[in-house]
């Protein structure tokens, strides 16, 4: 199989788990906030946040170094799954130490407590469900990971559906997250045991030391980047309370969903361009430029819409309760369209061995949010936090450019013509919406993005060995698809 028909196979996988994720998604989204309402959503949120900021200590960065080095030499999968199992067994003892601490300084109400020592437990089995995520993905097995990630989805809605049909409160919610991670769990044990060895702990003290300390690089990256993603629910709890947190948490989540797209990209190429870096790396600037392109296909339209469409999808997904949402919204896209902007810029870092630059920027862009945060969240609350997430995530898209730039990747150069089409494409997509806006979301959605690849394509967005690429891929996907 090559590389084209690889990627294929992988986009292929991803991109049904990505359809059922994306639908899955906002249903348990809207679902469980016109349920729990904004003050009672905002404790869920301030959960998830919290235990979250501490899920670096679960992991150190061991997935991102073993889906990278797997990747290289498959000879190590069984060392590495037999040594990070028992690793992590000490690393989650370490994390429910350091949370419970945390929350008996922060003195938290009584189901507040109980629900972040819930989504702990959830983020514990996370760390060892991952352990069998990362090797899917080293293998570029991502049939696997998708029919995992599918199975997480469908199990949340329908937990939701249960737990609203039995009356249950928060607590009912935070342990829906458990129960599901607790399936996923076996099923990748399962997956291992049966479509790739036979899984068992080793305890390898001489590997330990140097693996540990080469992860750290990758999981600092992490805790960095959990610092500016996190760190605003938490604050805004203490600061202004759950309401708030419920608000900025409605527009936070949908934001989240959306990374699905940047993240799958990132899971295809991270450990094709670990390989590329050691046998082929003119095929790096290849794969950077046309990551980077089609990131900003979808970034730059679905900021300008989003932005243009904010109150009414806050009232379709989240009811009239949840409008103050919208302007979080408006502000927060703009986080995620930087995210789009600089994936590809990070996915090279990350298989470039320039672990340490991407902790010195993501490091940087911590220190900036906070301080964003601490001045703005006091008078602007829920609404300077999204500003903040958007500033941050400027200056890491500016950081990480550059530093591709430094290495010989030139992005901007080659690129400039590629982001004036998209704008020019982008801006006719904005006056179609801007007359149809009183037409229902189902329609006008799918109309204008319609109307953007069209308008992108009368005026040559898409080159020629584009079009006989996605001819190609599209030609295997069928024929795969008829086995």
């Amino acid at each position: 199989m090559n590389v084209l028909q690889r990627v294929a196979k992988n986009t292929l996988a991803m991109a049904l788990c990505n359809v059922v994720s994306l639908i899955s998604g906002f249903a348990y989204a809207a679902y469980t906030a016109r349920y729990l309402g904004p003050d009672r959503y905002g404790i869920i949120g301030t959960a998830i946040a919290l235990t979250s900021l501490f899920s670096f200590i679960s992991d150190l960065g061991l997935n991102q170094l073993m889906i990278r080095d797997i990747a290289r030499n498959r000879g190590l999968a069984k060392k590495y799954v037999g040594n990070i199992i028992l690793i992590k067994l000490i690393l989650t003892v370490l994390t429910f130490s350091a949370i419970s601490l945390v929350v008996n300084i922060l003195g938290y109400t009584d189901l507040t407590t109980s629900v972040i020592y819930l989504m702990t437990l959830y983020i514990s089995l996370n760390a060892f469900n991952s352990i069998f995520n990362s090797l899917f993905q080293a293998y570029e097995k991502m049939e696997y990971l998708a029919l995992s990630s599918i199975i997480n989805s469908v199990l949340m809605l329908a937990g939701a559906f249960v737990v609203v049909s039995y009356g249950s409160g928060v607590i009912g919610f935070a342990l829906i997250y458990v129960s599901v991670s607790l399936i996923c769990l076996l099923y990748g044990v399962v997956v291992l045991y049966f479509k790739f060895f036979k899984p068992g702990i080793e305890v390898d003290l001489k590997f330990w030391r140097p693996t540990i300390s080469e992860a750290l690089t990758f999981g600092l990256n992490g805790l960095f980047v959990s610092l500016y993603y996190w760190s605003a629910p938490v604050m805004l709890s203490y600061s202004k309370g759950s309401e708030a947190v419920g608000w900025y948490n409605a527009a936070f989540r949908l934001i989240l969903i959306l990374l699905f797209l940047p993240t799958i990209m990132s899971i295809i190429l991270f450990p094709l361009m670990s390989q590329f870096y050691v046998v082929a790396r003119d095929n790096m600037q290849f794969a950077y430029l046309k990551n980077f392109k089609y990131m900003a296909m979808l970034a730059i339209p679905m900021g300008v819409g989003t932005t243009l469409l904010a109150d009414q999808i806050i009232l379709m997904i989240f009811g009239g309760g949840f409008i103050n949402s919208a302007a979080a919204l408006r502000v927060l896209v703009w986080s995620a369209v930087f995210i789009f902007l600089s994936s590809a810029s990070t996915v090279l870092l990350q298989s470039s061995n320039k672990q340490r630059t991407l902790v010195k920027i993501t490091s940087l862009c911590a220190v900036i949010n906070i301080t964003i945060n601490v001045l703005l969240i006091p008078q602007y609350s829920y609404i300077g936090s999204s500003a903040a997430a958007v500033i941050t995530e400027f200056s890491a898209l500016v950081l990480v450019t550059a530093s591709c730039a430094d290495l010989g990747y030139s992005l901007l150069k080659n690129s400039f013509y590629d982001l004036i089409k998209i704008a020019i494409a982008s801006s006719f997509m904005a006056a179609i919406v801007v007359l149809l806006k009183d037409l229902s979301l189902i329609i006008l959605i799918p109309l204008s993005a319609t109307i953007y690849f069209v308008a992108l394509y009368m005026i040559k967005g898409f080159e020629a060995r584009e079009v006989e690429m996605f001819k190609s891929v599209l030609r295997y996907m069928i024929d795969r698809s008829k086995d």
